[in-house]
């Protein structure tokens, strides 16, 4: 059982209750405009310039068969419609500027790794997230990851946009002891111009979800100008109170900019990039409408 990883990240304290192993899975079937992972979306291992590093040699243009890597105005830049994959300026770089982001990886090598940190989740409560990217999108991969985490007595946790088929949501619930999932926008008309996909099916999959009995955490992202005013919060809150006692609360994560880095280094632009942080009163005043409907609300603080 293969699949393709963009990361596994090790004592990881954001994703779950306790210390966590998180496996970060690449593909995803939304292009959400405050993206943090941008390197996620293809589904398939993506060459990344990590321009940081980079010192201008010229080394991965001499390699490129292609004439996909360029310098243009000091700076290497690839043209993805001419990137064919091969790696070659990957091979090249003497300075790891060029890397592959993304790898094809076993069940059995994602499971070495989670083993060695075994004794600190049952220490702490913790155990190991599956993200993205979008578990969704590789659901035997995920399932048997979870499957395997629970012959092991290791806490699963599958965090999800939701976007998949039903198929898919069966068959990684099934090892999932809890689920973090995401609401962007409950307007299925700014769903998609905001990420590219109508919230229909998201919305079906989280009642299915509840359904199966899992644990579950509805994740906001709050972006301000997008989803953070009264009358989204409201709507969000109604449809929350709606489905009872299956959601455990509501988690918001506000808005920052930390991946915005990473649009370069894939050669894209960040579409937000002149967007405003949310303010602490407009954070207090969100979880102040969850609370007043009944909502029981956190903030994310990382």
């Amino acid at each position: 059982m293969e699949g393709t990883i963009f990361n596994i990240q090790r004592y990881s304290l954001d994703d779950g209750p306790g210390m966590r192993t998180t496996v970060f899975v690449k593909g995803c079937p939304l292009k959400c405009l405050w993206c943090s992972n941008p390197e996620s979306q293809d589904p398939e291992p993506i060459v990344s310039n990590r321009y940081t590093a980079c010192k201008q040699c010229g080394k991965c243009v001499a390699e490129c068969p292609t004439g996909a890597a360029a310098m243009v105005e000091g700076e290497v830049q690839i043209d993805r419609s001419k990137c064919v994959g091969c790696g070659k300026c990957v091979e090249g770089c003497f300075y790891d500027a060029m890397h592959w982001t993304g790898e094809r990886v076993t069940v059995d090598q994602v499971m070495k790794t989670v083993l060695r940190d075994k004794m600190y989740y049952e220490n702490s409560g913790g155990g190991v997230t599956c993200s993205g990217g979008e578990i969704l999108m590789q659901p035997d991969f995920v399932a048997e990851i979870f499957r395997r985490c629970r012959e092991q007595g290791i806490h699963t946790n599958a965090d999800t946009c939701g976007f998949g088929s039903e198929e898919a949501v069966r068959k990684v619930m099934a090892y999932a002891d809890l689920c973090y999932y995401d609401i962007k926008h409950m307007d299925p008309v700014k769903h998609k111009e905001y990420t590219g996909v109508s919230n229909e099916v998201i919305l079906r999959n989280l009642e299915l979800t509840l359904s199966l009995g899992v644990k579950t955490v509805v994740r906001v992202p709050l972006i301000p100008e997008h989803n953070a005013d009264e009358a989204c919060l409201t709507a969000l809150a109604d449809y929350v109170k709606g489905l009872g006692s299956g959601v455990d609360h509501v988690c918001f994560l506000p808005y920052h900019v930390y991946g915005e880095s990473k649009y370069r280094m894939i050669g894209r632009t960040y579409p937000l990039h002149d967007l405003r942080k949310l303010t602490e009163e407009e954070i207090q005043r969100a979880e102040e409408i969850m609370e007043r409907r009944g909502v029981p609300c956190t903030v994310s603080k990382h």
